[in-house]
C-alpha cells in the first residue's frame, strides 16, 4: 500500500483499495510494497489491511486492479468466487488472526462460472467432474432471482453475476459467526464489488456494515 500507515478502519481500507484502483484504471500504478526491503521485513509477520474473495480467472489478480503489493492483501480465490468451508475459514482467519477490517467479495463481467450455471439452468445439462460443485454453488444465487417473478430467461450472464456477488457477500456472515459479530460491532465491513473486464474499474454492487 502507499503511506506508511495501515489502514484501521473498513472506511480506510476500502478508501485505499478505492484509490489504488484509481491508478490501476488511469495506468498510473505506483505499485507499492514490492521491494527488497520491504519483501525482508514481511519475513515474520503480516498485516493485510483487507481481505479480498475472488474469481479464480486469471484476468482478475486482486494486487494488480487494486495496485497493492506484498503483505497488503490476504486473497482467497475460488471458481466463480463460490463458498465452501475451507474459503470461509480462510477469509475468517484474514480478519479474526491477522486482524483485516475489511473483506471484499470481487465478483467480474464475463464469469465462466455464473455462465455455466445459467447453462447447466436453461439446459437441464450439467458439467463433468468436479467442475459441477462450482456450479452446484452457483445455482442457488441465480434460482433465487424466481422470487421477483421475472422469468431468468429475461436475464442476461451480466445480470446474474450481480446477483451472485451479492449473494456471495450475504453468505460470508451467515456462515460465520466471528464475522457477523465484527460487522456488529462496527470493527470490519463486506462490500460486494464487481469488476469490469474492458475498463478495469471496481464499482461497489453492495456493503454489510458501514465504509464512510
Amino acid at each position: 500500500m502507499t503511506g506508511a500507515v495501515r489502514p484501521a478502519t473498513p472506511a480506510q481500507a476500502w478508501a485505499a483499495l478505492a484509490a489504488g484502483n484509481e491508478r490501476f484504471v488511469a495506468g498510473r500504478m505506483l505499485h507499492p510494497s514490492q521491494g527488497a526491503e520491504h519483501r525482508a521485513e514481511l519475513r515474520e509477520d503480516q498485516h493485510p489491511f483487507a481481505v479480498v474473495f475472488g474469481c479464480s480467472d486469471s484476468r482478475v489478480a486482486a494486487e494488480i486492479v487494486f495496485d497493492e503489493g506484498l503483505g497488503d492483501l490476504f486473497v482467497v480465490r475460488t471458481a466463480g468466487h463460490v463458498v465452501d468451508t475451507a474459503a470461509t475459514g480462510s477469509i475468517e482467519y484474514g480478519v479474526e488472526v491477522l486482524g483485516a477490517p475489511l473483506v471484499v467479495v470481487l465478483g467480474h463481467d464475463g464469469c465462466g462460472a455464473v455462465r455455466a450455471a445459467a447453462r447447466a439452468l436453461a439446459s437441464g445439462e450439467m458439467p463433468d467432474g468436479l467442475v459441477r460443485s462450482v456450479v452446484d454453488r452457483v445455482l442457488p444465487s441465480i434460482v433465487g432471482l424466481t422470487a421477483t417473478g421475472r422469468p431468468l430467461s429475461s436475464y442476461d450472464a451480466d445480470d446474474l453475476g450481480h446477483e451472485h456477488v451479492r449473494v456471495t457477500a450475504r453468505m460470508l456472515p451467515a456462515y460465520s459467526a466471528a464475522l457477523a459479530r465484527r460487522i456488529e460491532a462496527g470493527t470490519c465491513a463486506v462490500v460486494a464489488a464487481e469488476y469490469t473486464l474492458a475498463d478495469g474499474r471496481v464499482r461497489v454492487t453492495e456493503v454489510l456494515g458501514s465504509i464512510t
